[in-house]
């Protein structure tokens, strides 16, 4: 009886490789090079986010200062001005003169960013513009009496 081993191989299995197959190490080595390029574009590119750097009371209303601008809402709420940003900071709080007469604000932290309240014992009415002003953005905030 003759034994399966062949004495020149031409029917048995081929052998096994013994050099090590470079398509998957390219491949990916290829895909964790993209990665990390592409996470480093994406950190250049994303912008800082906004933050309230400092408030000051002014003649009948505030001035707010941001390191760039802020997407606003406004509203007039019960005869108290209202104002969300979409802005980081810290909570704060003041008073100013509104018309020879006491007014209060404050800044709160919410889940959708800052809200900036202004009241006082009389219903107050609220105007506001901002503009850049040395690669900052000031946000005016006139306040009168209704």
């Amino acid at each position: 009886m003759h034994g399966s081993e062949g004495k020149d191989a031409q029917h048995s299995t081929p052998e096994e490789d013994p050099r090590p197959k470079l398509l998957p190490r390219v491949l990916s080595s290829l895909v964790i090079v993209g990665l990390m390029v592409g996470l480093m574009i994406g950190r250049l590119t994303t912008a800082d986010p906004v933050e309230l750097q400092q408030i000051e009371p002014s003649v009948d209303g505030l001035v707010l200062w941001f390191n760039s601008e802020p997407k606003l809402h406004g509203e007039h709420v019960d005869g108290a001005v209202a104002l969300l940003f979409d802005a980081q900071g810290r909570a704060l709080a003041g008073q100013l003169k509104v018309s020879h007469k006491d007014a209060n604000w404050r800044v709160r932290k919410t889940d959708k960013g800052l809200l900036l309240n202004v009241v006082a014992a009389r219903p107050l009415r609220g105007q506001w513009t901002g503009a850049e002003v040395d690669d900052r953005w000031r946000l005016e905030i006139h306040l009168q009496e209704q």
